[in-house]
Parts: structure tokens; sequence; C-alpha cells
């Protein structure tokens, strides 16, 4: 019998990660003690939807659930406030209560779409994460971050919202492409190179070669740490950012072609070269960090100019005033925060591009 892990998230309103295989026909079960049997909204997208839709649906129904679904177009070019819009109202043609349940069945872009649909809707109903890409297993279902793009840039309206329990069948990864199954590497890199470097080594050529339970549990332990101690981004947390900003904008100029994990790839490596030619490594460890992004079938440069990208970051939410917070590689395992006056965000780009 495989093994099922258990994190427990201590943000203001604790719960519970499962990770493990098989959770999906049995979600339904597995769930009712902490969330009782009620009206479930399950929220996906098209390219999930055929996958996964059918047996979530059939799971609740059993377990004495009364299932709605809603399908809206997959990409990140459909995370707006459109799309946003026709979940709302999806909920309350279908008359879900305060009593009732939103389900995120699907990638990040899902779980970010329903999680702020159900903190909207009616001031706040609950959610469950039901992720189904390694991007939101080991990042973005957890720790209560939702958003939506707006024209100006990525993730600039949202809320804090804990889920009630995310749900994490490794099952579904056997469904990903190479390309899905690298944006979700990117983020455990970026979580190595911040936290741990028995992780980071962990994600050498990691489809072959890790432990993927394994691997999601430890990226959720340590983001869970960092979400009890700083639930609301006022300080540590911070550090989860790590390439962010310049993944934001490479995003954003590339009309969101580039996907999420390749922008933060290129982002952590830029960031760590920066930090090397900036004087904050203690140990130069840009190299090895593009290696690792390079062995797991990411980009590490990107076409755009330094002048280009610290345009399209001045919309970027970390921003305050006239300065912006960075995180700054130090060695694998260890970085720093460091605030930056924006007129100088060209020039740190620019020390973070190869050369």
């Amino acid at each position: 019998m495989s093994v099922i892990r258990n994190i427990k998230v201590s943000a203001g309103k604790p719960y519970n990660v499962t990770v493990g295989k098989g959770l999906l026909p049995r979600v339904g079960s597995l769930l009712s003690q902490t969330v009782a049997p009620c009206h479930a909204a399950i929220i996906t997208d098209s390219n999930v939807a055929p996958l996964y839709l059918a047996q979530t649906e059939e799971s609740l129904r059993s377990a004495g659930y009364k299932v709605c679904s809603y399908v809206f177009p997959a990409g990140e070019k459909n995370k707006n406030l459109v799309t946003l819009s026709g979940i709302l109202e999806f909920l309350a043609e279908n008359r879900l209560t305060r009593q009732d349940c939103v389900f995120a069945l699907g990638g990040g872009v899902t779980g970010d779409m329903a999680g702020f649909a159900a903190g909207c809707y009616l001031r706040g109903i609950r959610f469950v994460q039901l992720p189904t890409t390694l991007l939101a297993a080991v990042d973005s279902s957890v720790g209560g971050k939702t958003a939506v793009d707006l024209k100006a840039g990525k993730n600039l309206a949202g809320m804090f919202i804990q889920p009630s329990a995310v749900f994490c069948d490794t099952d579904c990864l056997s469904t990903l492409s190479d390309s899905l199954f690298s944006d979700g590497l990117a983020e455990a890199i970026k979580t190595g190179v911040l936290f741990d470097a028995e992780l980071f080594a962990m994600c050498d050529n990691a489809r072959e070669n890790a432990d993927i339970s394994a691997l999601i549990a430890r990226c959720v332990q340590l983001k869970a740490d960092i979400v009890k101690t700083d639930e609301f981004e006022k300080g540590p947390r911070k550090l989860l950012n790590l390439g962010h900003t310049p993944a934001h904008a490479i995003e954003k100029l590339s009309g969101y072609r580039i996907s999420h994990g390749c922008a933060v790839a290129t982002g952590t490596v830029m960031m760590a070269r920066a930090a090397e030619r900036l004087g904050f490594c203690t140990r130069p460890c840009a190299a090895e960090i593009g290696l690792m992004m390079i062995s797991n079938g990411l980009p590490i440069t990107t076409n755009f100019t330094p002048e280009k990208l610290a345009e399209a970051a001045l919309g970027d939410k970390k921003r305050s005033g006239d300065e912006i917070t960075l995180v700054l590689p130090e060695e694998i395992g260890r970085c720093t925060l460091e605030k930056f006056p924006v007129s100088e965000l060209c020039e740190v780009f620019r020390a973070g591009m190869e050369r």
C-alpha cells in the first residue's frame, strides 16, 4: 500500500494537506469528517474536466454531497475578472450558502480562481484544493493566496483565504506533459534554494529519480513552516517570491505564452547571478542552480531586455512606494530579503543576465 502523508498547516484556520496515490476517488469519504456533506461546487478547467471531473463528482455524491460543476476555458489568459464573474454567477445561480463548499480541481490557475471566488461569494464560503499539477501541489494550493490577473500585471487582485483541506492525488501527475511537470519542478527547486539543500538535490532529474510524494510533502512542510510564522506576508513569507519579480515581468511581456514555471526558473537564476555580481552571495550558486533547471528541461535566459523587464515590473505588488523587495540567494538553502530603489531595478536585472 502506498504511503499517505499528512502535513498540518497551522494558519489562523488550521488544515491538513494530504499527499498520496488514489485520493481523488476517495475524496468524499476522506473529507466528510472535516467538511460535512453539503452542496459542493466543483470549479475546473477545460483541460482537467475530461480527465478527473467525473470521478470527483462520483466520489462526492457517494459520500452524500450535492454536486454542481463549472468548467472554464483553460489557460493563464483566462485568469481574469471575466472568468471570476462567471464563477460567482454560477455559485449564485446554484444557490450555494455559507454552509456549502467550493472545490478547486486543477492547477494553479483553477486554485486561484476558485479560491478567490469562494472568498468573495457571500463574503466568504469554504473551499477545498484538489491540485492536479505538480506546480499546484508543491506551491500554489497551500498557504491561502488567491488572485486574478489585471491588464497591468499578474495577481494584482486577490485575497488571503485558507482552504479547509488540500488533497494531492499523485496519480494525477501521470497525465502531465514533460513541460507541465517541469513547471512544477521550477517551484520545488526554488524552495530548495530558499530553505533546504537536500530538497534541492532531490530535484535532480526528478521525474525519473525522485520519490515524488516525498518531494511534494517536503515542499509543503517548508511552506507550512513559513505560513505558520507569517500568514499574511508581512516578513519571512516574502522569501517565497524568489525569482518572481522578473518571472512575472517575463510572463506579462510574453502575453502569458511563457509559463509560470519557465518564468520562475529564469527569474530564480537571474536573482542568483545578480546576488553573486552584487556581492550578496557567501557561496556562489548561480551555475549550480542553472544546471539544475536545465537538467529538468527549464530555461535560464530571456530575450527581454533589462529595461523592458524593469518597466513591466513597476506594477509588481511587492513594490512599496519607490522601493521593491527582492529575494537574493546567499547560498543553496539560504536567501535574504533586500530592498532596492525602483530606479535601480534595471541594473539589478542587468546583473542577473547571462554574459
